[in-house]
């Protein structure tokens, strides 16, 4: 292999759930397990996500699993859901300021400014140091610095569409005569969407069609789905757009891998990407997911642009523990900050077969 986000009353449940080993991680360092220790009790992290069943974030759950696994004595999380609800998510992380952890871990369901200065601003009163984490690099205010407990981990979804245009490019170039079907030297594509609200859903979009037609390769949108990152809802959508587009559908483009998957599902219905290479539509993904690594390798889908779930668990473990313990949040670490001095940003690779 190639490795180159009327009044009612009720009730709305916080999911609070327990951990599970996944796989061993290779890069934590020795001196931050001590500096855990030297705190003299179990260290309680928060951690919440914006949706734990989506299928990247449910791996850096279990990678964060696997961490307290290894530091049982010194870690325990406590995990929360958003469940991709504003309305969930603000209950829980009022639940996550009253149990007075020593560490919050949050990925937020939308990253609305003020949303983020409220929450950095209850962290700062009550001085429990916070790491954002799966946050849109553009997307991060300045005035997050007047609280110095806080670090971002961010990703650059600009970076992800250009990568992943790469992929196309390299594909189209390599077997152009295969995928333009109707031979008029343009790549008709349908695009999934996450949600429609999303910077990660509108620069992985635009930059990734922005930079194929910055190399001279003409495109056609036959279709534009906001499936919501959701492989059901894309494999639906793909099912019905394929009774009208499925003579002239040349490439999926999927703004995640889960939405990836549902589309080659839907395809597969139709007799499509079974392996056989005279009737694949080439399909590419944003995330890594081992469902998507395997697709890859049988030659169901195409290219994938891998975010890795085991380095950005390693990055909240290792920066959070720094935090906890009063050291530079950079302590022991090869991280670096950007420019503004709180940010770190994670890289994104290539995955094709």
């Amino acid at each position: 292999m190639r490795i180159c986000r009327k009044m009612l009353t009720f009730i709305i449940p916080i999911i609070m759930l327990s951990t599970s080993t996944y796989v061993v991680l290779n890069k934590i360092h020795d001196n931050t397990c001590l500096s855990t220790a030297s705190i003299g009790r179990i260290t309680n992290i928060g951690v919440l996500f914006f949706k734990l069943d989506d299928p990247y974030m449910s791996l850096v759950k279990q990678s964060l699993d696997n961490i307290q696994t290894q530091h049982e004595d010194t870690i325990k999380f406590t995990f929360f859901d958003g469940k991709d609800n504003r309305a969930i998510q603000n209950v829980a992380l009022d639940s996550m300021f009253r149990n007075n952890f020593d560490l919050l871990l949050i990925d937020l369901v939308n990253e609305d400014e003020n949303a983020v200065l409220n929450i950095i601003a209850q962290a700062k009163r009550n001085n429990i140091p916070i790491i954002l984490f799966n946050f849109e690099l553009s997307t991060i205010p300045e005035a997050v610095k007047s609280y110095n407990k806080v670090v971002f981990i961010a990703t650059d979804s600009r970076k992800s569409g250009i990568l992943q245009s790469k992929l196309i490019i390299d594909k189209w170039t390599a077997d152009k005569e295969i995928i333009d079907k109707n031979k008029d030297n343009k790549i008709q594509y349908i695009m999934l969407k996450g949600n429609a609200d999303s910077k990660a859903t509108i620069y992985r979009s635009d930059y990734c069609i922005s930079t194929i037609s910055a190399s001279g390769i003409e495109t056609v949108e036959l279709s534009s789905k906001v499936c919501n990152w959701d492989k059901e809802l894309a494999k639906s959508n793909i099912d019905s757009l394929f009774l009208r587009y499925g003579n002239n559908l040349e490439m999926i483009i999927s703004n995640n891998d889960a939405m990836a998957i549902g589309a080659i599902e839907a395809l597969q219905k139709y007799g499509y990407n079974n392996g056989d290479k005279t009737k694949t539509i080439p399909v590419f993904g944003i995330d890594g997911i081992p469902e998507a690594k395997d697709l890859i390798s049988k030659g169901f889908m195409t290219g994938t642009v891998i975010q890795n779930s085991n380095e950005l668990a390693q990055a909240l473990y290792t920066v959070g523990v720094n935090l906890v313990s009063n050291v530079n949040p950079l302590e022991n670490t090869d991280y670096k900050f950007d420019k503004t001095g709180f940010v770190i940003e994670m890289p994104y690779y290539e995955y094709t077969k």
